[in-house]
């Protein structure tokens, strides 16, 4: 009887922690957060030869590739968790104004469920693309990233196995398609990333108005009698993501503009009434259609990534995806230290580069409202930046500008034209060029000429494309509305990526992470800089906070005008620096603690021997710990200007394990025990902790993977804990 009330508390426990669905199948339950797995990824064929299967050790997926292929498990191998309660078409298109299936299988009548002996009795659809063959090779890189130019905490590129579906049509009118619907399983990591091409090899031109990529029957979560669904909880056990993103919100939640959650009105079985629950996932971007596709050409769709999750909580879904992007775009990870110069004349930019040098800054950006223009394509104006780049580079600093592209008008010809009004408007920033215009291309092609021939090495690419539609049908990028967005889009995804392959690193304050650039920033108000100085610390870490629950800190960048910005007079600025040292080197402290950059925008670093030191200390500092200081973050407790607030970076890879950033904005002394987490650190037994450089302490963790933590912080300031494994 004793025995099984232990294996029933055994099973409890299992089911809490979220492990007793790995534990059932005889899976292994370590956290691959902490963790790394090292089952690497495989393509097998069942015995019978009737299944392929997808693993990892993380994940599962099996396919069924006869009479055509349906995916028919996905599994979270961590939990045991099954996603799909039925079989779908592994993907759609919409060809000359007819939809056609790509795979897929039909006769499945119980849609709540799958059972694997109702497989065999499936069949393929008459007019569906069928499938021909499969081939398997490693995964390769999606970038021929430059990783030795800038410090980058990650750099190796990620390895796994590429799994790629050939399919061709079963009509007549479609001869000379083929279609290749490719899935990416990636080594340490339940991840897969899916996409497909269109290569149109016959005589004839098609028209594709749209190219679902992923189609999933996904289990529900919550069930509900009634309801319209306007408020849908995101599905706990698997994130999605796509390289179809925009609108400046500096965030991919509100940037998506391809996953679309439906009912599924074949499901007749599921508890809503009028069969309203969005359980049915299609991934497509909508405003993508009348796309020509000619003799010759390849049309490739978004890159679907599917993350799946171990847990629920905030920070470990964020956790997972910041690996994911560690994992997929290792160029994110780079993070060089760099200035926000506001120069007149080459005089102050030389003296700024001499600053970089000498207080251990990497590089230096010409910030807005300097001089610098792009695209001024005179030899006069190419050799005198040229001139500033090789000396920049004599002292060992990288140098980038400013350009701005969008929120602005070009000409009646050029402008983004409003389907509603056939003039120019009507843009997300109400007037913009169109990429597609000849301006626009003009300004893509010129921006890679003034790279090529200068040297630069950072682009600040501020208003980039941000999904603007065109209803003009004169632009030679574009044929008119319908694939306005789609052209666009592709014209400032190659420029990415040519920056990127060119060892270019980009600033862009837009959602374009997976094709090339590499920092987007926190999420601020402007106007906010024209506050207090006091206002500003605080307000600074609440947005180094909100900011790094799905980034990583080297993903984005703040702001710290050194010069007065937006208003505030001397109460808000740093100017002169010696005069504010106390503000300056906290503001300093709060990013670099943070691993994050700042734009210390203004003409200087320092104005007397007492601030550059002050400036010297702190960059020493970071780059002491630079390999902690960039790795995740764990959220402690947003600042609120009443208590004490902080952040604990973790990585248990590293020596040291953790480091604890805390302040006190309060006028008091504060004291308080802080039970620190230190479960992402990969400690078990004892944390070595010490305080700044002072001395060790040994403490033994809490059962809940805790240690308890006495701390004392002066008024106004902060204070730094070290922590190592023994």
């Amino acid at each position: 009887m004793k025995l099984q009330k232990l294996q029933i508390l055994f099973i409890i426990t299992l089911m809490l922690t979220g492990a007793f669905g790995a534990f059932a199948q005889g899976t292994s339950v370590q956290d691959w957060l902490i963790k790394p797995v090292t089952e690497k990824a495989q393509v097998v064929k069942s015995a019978d030869g009737k299944n392929l299967v997808l693993q990892n050790g993380l994940l599962k997926r099996v396919f069924r590739i006869s009479p055509n292929v349906a995916c028919i498990d996905y599994t979270n191998l961590s939990t045991g968790q099954q996603l799909l309660r039925s079989v779908r078409e592994e993907a759609r298109l919409i060809i000359n104004g007819k939809t056609y299936n790509i795979g897929g299988l039909q006769g499945q009548k119980e849609k709540a469920y799958l059972l694997p002996e109702w497989i065999d009795g499936f069949t393929a659809g008459a007019t569906d693309f069928k499938y021909v063959s499969y081939d398997v090779k490693p995964i390769t890189p999606r970038l021929k990233w430059n990783d030795t130019k800038y410090w980058a905490l990650h750099t190796k590129p990620a390895t796994g196995k590429t799994v790629s579906f050939l399919y061709k049509p079963q009509v007549a009118e479609l001869s000379g398609l083929e279609v290749s619907v490719v899935y990416e399983l990636y080594d340490g990591i339940p991840l897969i990333v899916k996409s497909l091409s269109v290569v149109n090899k016959g005589s004839q031109s098609f028209k594709i108005d749209q190219v679902v990529n992923e189609v999933l029957g996904m289990v529900e979560e919550e069930s509900s009698v009634e309801g319209s669904f306007q408020i849908m909880k995101k599905p706990s056990g698997i994130y999605f993501e796509t390289n179809y993103a925009f609108n400046n919100s500096m965030n991919y939640a509100n940037s998506d503009q391809t996953t679309h959650w439906k009912p599924d009105s074949t499901y007749t079985s599921q508890v809503h009434y009028r069969y309203q629950t969005p359980v049915l996932l299609e991934v497509y971007p909508e405003k993508a259609k009348g796309i020509e596709l000619k003799n010759g050409e390849t049309l490739n769709s978004v890159r679907t990534h599917e993350l799946l999750m171990n847990k629920d909580d905030r920070e470990s879904r964020g956790l997972a995806i910041r690996k994911m992007y560690r994992t997929v775009a290792p160029w994110t990870s780079a993070n060089p230290t760099f200035m926000h110069l506001v120069a007149k004349n080459p005089e102050q930019v030389r003296t700024a580069i001499d600053q970089c040098a000498a207080t251990g800054y990497e590089a230096m950006i010409i910030s807005f409202g300097s001089y610098l223009n792009m695209e001024d394509t005179t030899q006069v104006n190419i050799k005198r930046w040229k001139e500033l780049a090789d000396y920049a580079h004599s002292k060992n600093i990288k140098i980038g500008g400013y350009s701005l592209f969008s929120s602005r008008s070009i000409s009646p010809d050029d402008d983004v034209i409003d389907p509603k009004t056939g003039k120019p408007g009507g843009a997300f920033f109400n007037n913009a060029p169109c990429f597609g215009s000849k301006w626009g291309l003009w300004y893509r092609n010129n921006i890679k000429n003034f790279y090529t021939k200068t040297g630069f090495d950072i682009w600040e690419n501020d208003g980039p494309y941000p999904g603007d539609v065109c209803a003009s049908t004169t632009h030679p990028g574009h044929k008119g509305l319908d694939d306005s967005q789609w052209k666009q889009m592709e014209i400032q995804k190659e420029l990415y990526t040519w920056l990127s392959e060119k060892g270019v690193y980009i600033n862009a304050p837009d959602w374009y992470f997976l094709d090339g650039t590499n920092k987007i920033a926190l999420g601020y108000r402007e106007v906010n800089f024209s506050l207090p100085r006091d206002h500003q610390k605080v307000l600074n870490r609440q947005n180094i906070y909100d900011a790094t629950w799905e980034k990583t800190p080297s993903m984005g960048w703040g702001f710290v005008p050194l010069t007065e910005y937006q208003g505030g007079g001397s109460a808000a600025t740093l100017e002169p620096l010696s005069d504010h040292l106390k503000d300056y080197e906290q503001l300093m402290m709060q990013y670099y603690g943070a691993g994050v950059q700042a734009c210390y925008r203004g003409p200087r670093l320092y104005d007397t021997e007492e601030t550059k030191q002050t400036v010297i200390k702190v960059i020493n500092w970071y780059k002491k710990y630079r390999n902690i200081l960039n790795s995740d973050v764990i959220h402690l407790r947003r600042a609120d200007g009443r208590d004490w607030d902080g952040i604990l970076h973790v990585n248990p890879e590293q020596k040291e394990k953790g480091l604890m950033m805390l302040y006190n904005p309060t006028k008091e002394e504060i004291v308080r025990t802080i039970k620190v987490p230190l479960y992402y650190t990969g400690l078990t037994d004892i944390a070595r902790v010490k305080e700044k450089e002072g001395p060790v302490k040994n403490y033994k963790l809490n059962r809940d993977y805790t240690i308890d933590l006495i701390v004392s912080i002066a008024p106004e300031s902060y204070s730094w804990f070290v922590i190592e494994g023994v």
